[in-house]
């Protein structure tokens, strides 16, 4: 059984949206309690994030941008609400994947899973978008990356392709962006044909999928086609950008993802490189019944797998 770490805190709660927003405090509150209440809950390594500075956010989004944020309330995109926590609950979101990697490299666990929000993959260098506001694991690869760990594999199955993460490494090969997403869909990004710039050619990897693809289609990508790229690549640790809005049912996407099919995508990730470190960081998942459940078959896999 590997070191697991759950990181969480409730400061997470206090990004509060507008009655109705589908990415509420209500899907940490799903998270948490199913977390508790299962089986592997006593299993866990529970530890709480800590702020991230200033400069370490600034190592993915610029200055001006940071400082607009600290004092910005109000819907800063049609998507995207910042109420008068939401910065500071930002960089724990942040600083939850920093904490991770620093316990990873100090050996109190192996893996961990980030439950945070506000999410962050759609977050760009200069604004907020997607409902995110700071690239999380934007963020942590750099983190990672001044701890020693210099290969970066991250791997994005949100329903929705991370913009934002691919823009900020399109040219950089010491990190590898591998994502699955519905396409064409929001942002409107991940054509195959994006496949990195200069000397990060080559260490992008979308795959669009189409609207109701399968489990097997999932499976056939995350047990054939990754676990060969992660080898290649021998990555220092891998990042999961861990979107649940692939679920079958989720009401802002229609792909037909089951909980056997998350277990087979995680499988399939921590498989191609299970002595490697891992930190998976929520994004999507609004399918407030499952979500919980999906998070605990996740633990499971990083336990187990």
């Amino acid at each position: 059984m590997k070191k697991a770490g759950f990181i969480y805190d409730d400061i997470f709660l206090k990004h509060l949206v507008p009655p109705g927003h589908p990415e509420s405090p209500a899907r940490l509150e799903a998270i948490t309690k199913a977390v508790r209440s299962s089986e592997i809950g006593p299993k866990l390594i529970y530890e709480k994030p800590r702020r991230a500075e200033t400069s370490e956010i600034e190592a993915v989004h610029d200055a001006e941008y940071v400082r607009k944020m600290a004092g910005f309330t109000g819907y800063y995109d049609p998507d995207t609400y910042v109420s008068a926590d939401s910065y500071e609950a930002a960089l724990y979101a942040s600083g939850a994947v920093l904490k991770a990697l620093e316990l990873i490299r100090e050996g109190r666990i192996e893996r961990a899973f980030c439950a945070v929000r506000p999410p962050g993959h759609h977050a760009e260098r200069d604004r907020a978008m997607g409902f995110c506001i700071f690239n999380n694991v934007a963020v942590g690869a750099r983190g990672a990356q001044r701890l020693g760990m210099e290969r970066v594999f991250i791997v994005d199955f949100d329903v929705h392709h991370g913009n934002g993460t691919q823009h900020a490494f399109y040219e950089d090969p010491s990190v590898f962006y591998f994502s699955t997403h519905q396409y064409p869909f929001y942002p409107g990004t991940g054509a195959d044909s994006e496949q990195g710039a200069g000397e990060g050619t080559g260490y992008t990897y979308n795959v669009p999928m189409h609207s109701g693809s399968s489990v097997k289609q999932y499976l056939r990508i995350y047990q054939d086609i990754l676990p060969p790229l992660i080898t290649r690549f021998k990555p220092d640790v891998v990042l999961v950008s861990a979107g649940y809005d692939i679920y079958t049912g989720d009401p802002l996407a229609s792909i037909n993802v089951s909980q056997e099919g998350i277990r087979g995508i995680v499988g399939g990730i921590l498989s191609a490189a299970p002595s490697v470190p891992a930190v998976f960081v929520l994004e999507g998942g609004y399918a407030l019944e499952a979500l919980g459940e999906l998070v605990v078959i996740t633990l499971e896999g990083l336990l187990y797998s």
